[in-house]
């Protein structure tokens, strides 16, 4: 099967809908000048791949790589469907074409895309096949020309096995890099790890989405179908909701259950009028009624008790001298 230029834009544009109808918030595509990212040699060698459009690498490429109007029509009909539109440069002339794009997106800052990396136009910064003293060299170059930028962990094969995706390598550029977002591109299979990289505070996720994984081309088979995708974006904003506040409170919704099963201290044996309490004199328990709580147990012993409180009894706020603490309700 031959695709024209005409049958790859229609592909396109029906990602583009597709996309949006899954809940994803961006399409992102790759636009490179090929003379500009491989040398002659490159383009001329021989691509006997079943995954090949062209007798060379350079006929493969050019086959697949849309034109400066071609690109145009995808983010106009982006905006009409309601669908924010970018592309990685892939080569230091691109920058030009994507002047309109609301961020731009990098495999690495190389020096020779300063044209791309300086401004204040937010960046994306993809890390694979590179090193951590790397990463950290391209946050050496970019943050100084531009700081609204954000690093990806990535590990570039496809599909990539779980083995070795190294999620761990979120959090280690998260101290690495405190003052800007980390996230995740994924050439997983499935969207468990993507969901798990969500949960240990990835802020942008990228993966790669086909209309059919059996179609030609290595990077099918390690993206998302749209059914997988609109299930990815359901379960990334239920773990968002999930993720909440690091304050440990209690929370409205426990009422209920703390009505029910909440603990409260309790006499652990007859405790006389004029007792002052020691540790072996309470315990806790569910109480009826409520009490003193748990945490309270250890503040109350050398207190005096007012009246006598008979075994398994609540310790009530008023039968414990100038104790004052406040009582769960």
């Amino acid at each position: 099967m031959v695709l024209k230029d005409s049958d790859l834009i229609a592909v396109a544009l029906a990602f583009l809908f597709s996309l949006r109808e899954c809940g994803a918030d961006c399409a992102k595509f790759q636009k490179s000048e090929l003379e500009y990212k491989f040398n002659r040699k490159a383009l001329e060698r021989p691509y006997t791949s079943k995954h090949s459009w062209g007798k060379t690498y350079g006929e493969h490429k050019r086959h697949l790589e849309f034109s400066h109007a071609q690109y145009r029509e995808l983010q106009k009909f982006a905006e009409e469907v309601g669908i924010f539109f970018t592309a990685s440069g892939m080569d230091e002339v691109s920058p030009p074409l994507l002047c309109h794009v609301p961020f731009y997106a990098v495999g690495t800052a190389k020096k020779q895309q300063k044209k791309l990396i300086r401004g204040s136009r937010p960046m994306v910064i993809s890390s694979g096949m590179q090193s951590m003293d790397t990463m950290k060299q391209v946050y050496q170059i970019v943050k100084p020309l531009n700081p609204n930028f954000c690093f990806l962990q990535c590990t570039s094969a496809y599909p990539l096995q779980p083995e070795d995706v190294n999620l761990r390598v979120i959090s280690e550029y998260q101290k690495l890099f405190p003052d800007i977002p980390i996230g995740y591109s994924g050439h997983e299979t499935g969207i468990a790890i993507s969901v798990a990289a969500v949960a240990l505070g990835a802020k942008v996720l990228e993966r790669h989405i086909t209309l059919d994984k059996t179609w030609k081309g290595s990077d099918h088979s390690a993206s998302l179908e749209p059914g997988e995708l609109a299930e990815l974006v359901r379960s990334v904003r239920l773990v968002e909701k999930a993720l909440g506040s690091p304050t440990k409170q209690l929370l409205p919704c426990e009422m209920a259950c703390n009505e029910k099963l909440g603990k409260s201290v309790v006499a652990k044996v007859k405790i006389p009028e004029g007792t002052v309490l020691t540790l072996d004199m309470l315990t806790v328990k569910v109480g009826e009624p409520k009490g003193y709580p748990p945490e309270d147990i250890f503040s109350l012993v050398g207190k005096k008790v007012l009246v006598t409180i008979e075994e398994d009894d609540t310790i009530m706020e008023e039968s414990v001298e100038n104790h004052g603490k406040k009582i769960k309700s």
